[in-house]
């Protein structure tokens, strides 16, 4: 016999845990435009073959997908804070895979249909969902009914920049075809659209192979967008590429780009890795780890790439929509070092913005940078210090509560963002790991459906939020889906701020709220979550004509 039960997509539904937490969930209100995506969780008291299908005016707007388990190795840090689902290392709802063909289920195990829905233009009355399980084997049915109402207000487009590092190299690792093959090309489309889907606006472009989470004299493989050619101490560079890149994110509206970082992480005390056509007209590895960053033959190379690149920019519109990266990362101790690389790369890159993931403010007050991006859990020295606040989170960001997406955090952790950001108007958010399907220090590629820590280094979920799908398109994870959902509601109160002010759409969000919301401190409830977007949907419902 079957048993079905309405969750939130907040619900995270376990195989072994018996009934799944989270509240009864019977639908919503959304808006014009808007991914929103609810769970029926079901479980069978015998083996069953489970086919699902949906009904009502709301499933032509509707897709489907079933969830599955994803191992965690390493669900936490040893000193991470108590606002966890999952402490001990075991599996984990992650994955979601299309449904095109009857899930089989274990007696007394609990699973998952995700249904997402979007509706583009007004309808009337409540728009009705009825999800339908069907046990092939057996013969029994069970149905769930939920009502939306949609409201005649679109979401407005995204402000927030956002960028997830995307890594190239590990699509052409994974499907084991050579960087820049056509193959390859195929594959970088269907994942920087899928990225787009899902609110990346800025995309990290790897002028040169990234110098990023790479082991001291170990090699990432070669992806470089630009040519570089070689003779004696003059150099020539071919964008071709470059501009293949730049047409190919456009087209899956992506406008922004992030200029690889020209030093090594950490410290910037080395070159990246450069490869160009030296004079036997063969190709070879030029700088490096070997290469000291503050040596006269790099400073020159870069002076001169610069030289070539910015008129290219320039020409094409794009110098206004690029920042550039210097060394991701550096501490306190790369302060005297990290300024004399700046002073060159803005002298030689004039116009562009530098940002850096870095959380000292004492380099933004030594006006190294325009764009300094903090961790979450840093941002006090920051809020109101700077121009345009921005954040990020990563591997370190697991204690005092704030924000993140491991799969052992409980979904209301990852969404929270979203109101975090409107609240102090943040312009920029930025995480290491869209597709980062490698060990730690890129020592060697992973499995990405069994390595989910890059050998037990990273929370689990922490490198990536897309899994390589057997078709060469990517499988989304249900974190990517409710980060997306945490950007929607950060676009639903820049919406409600413009019609009624930001005073009074902050006392609708903080409604009830014994503390102001910050970073760490908010309510850790899906409860408070579903109705605090719900309160904001109501003001924007009666301010529709506004």
């Amino acid at each position: 016999m079957l048993n079905i039960l309405k969750r939130s997509s907040l619900a995270k539904v376990f195989a072994d845990r018996g009934e799944p937490q989270g509240v009864d969930f019977g639908g919503a209100s959304l808006l014009l435009g808007e991914a929103f995506s609810f769970q029926a969780a079901f479980a069978s008291d015998a083996p069953a073959l489970v086919e699902a299908s949906l009904e009502g005016g709301g499933a032509a707007y509707c897709r489907t997908f079933w969830v599955q388990d994803a191992p965690a190795p390493y669900p936490a840090n040893p000193d991470s804070d108590d606002y966890y689902i999952m402490e001990e290392p075991g599996w984990c709802p992650d994955i979601l895979r299309s449904v095109r063909a009857p899930l089989r289920v274990e007696a007394g195990q609990w699973h998952s249909l995700w249904v997402a829905l979007r509706v583009e233009e007004p309808v009337e009355g409540p728009l009705e969902v009825t999800v339908v399980l069907r046990d092939l084997t057996g013969g029994d049915e069970v149905r769930a009914t939920y009502a939306f109402t949609v409201i005649p207000a679109r979401l407005p487009e995204q402000r927030l920049l956002y960028t997830n590092w995307f890594h190239g190299d590990c699509l052409a690792t994974h499907y084991n075809v050579p960087v820049f093959s056509e193959a390859h090309w195929e594959l970088l489309r269907k994942y920087i659209a899928c990225a787009a889907q899902h609110g990346v606006s800025l995309l990290l472009t790897p002028l040169f192979t990234l110098a990023l989470d790479t082991a001291v004299g170990a090699e990432r493989p070669t992806m470089q967008l630009v040519d570089v050619t070689r003779k004696g101490k003059d150099f020539t560079f071919g964008f071709d590429r470059l501009g293949r890149w730049v047409e190919l994110c456009e087209s899956c509206g992506i406008h922004r780009f992030e200029l690889s970082h020209l030093y090594t992480q950490w410290g910037a005390k080395a070159a990246p890795k450069i490869v160009a056509t030296v004079e036997d007209g063969t190709q070879a590895r030029i700088f490096g780890w070997e290469t000291d960053a503050d040596s006269a033959e790099y400073t020159d190379f870069l002076t001169q790439f610069a030289a070539a690149l910015v008129p290219w920019l320039e020409a094409r519109g794009l110098k206004e929509r690029c920042y550039v990266h210097v060394s991701d990362e550096p501490g306190a101790d790369s302060l005297e070092s990290y300024a004399r690389k700046s002073e060159l790369i803005h002298r030689i890159f004039p116009g562009i913005p530098v940002m850096d993931a870095l959380s000292d403010i004492v380099f933004f007050n030594a006006g190294l940078l325009e764009q300094p991006v903090p961790a979450n859990n840093h941002m006090d020295a920051f809020i109101g210090k700077v121009p345009e606040l921005w954040t990020y989170y990563c591997c370190g960001q697991h204690r005092e509560y704030v924000s993140n997406r491991f799969m052992a955090m409980p979904s209301q952790r990852n969404r929270v963002l979203g109101c975090q950001l409107w609240k102090f108007d943040c312009r920029g958010f930025l995480q290491w790991g869209f597709n980062f399907w490698s060990a730690v220090l890129s020592a060697r590629a992973i499995d990405p459906f069994t390595e989910m820590s890059a050998t037990e280094t990273y929370p689990s979920g922490d490198a990536y939020v897309v899994y390589p799908g057997e078709d060469g398109g990517p499988l989304v994870s249900l974190r990517l889906k409710v980060f997306y959902e945490a950007l929607q509601d950060q676009r639903a109160l820049e919406l409600l701020e413009s019609k009624i002010g930001r005073e009074a759409a902050l006392a609708i969000l903080e409604e009830g709220l014994e503390k102001p919301l910050t970073f760490n401190e908010y309510p850790h409830s899906e409860v408070w979550q579903l109705a605090a977007r719900e309160r904001v949907n109501r003001a924007i419902a009666a301010h529709c004509g506004a």
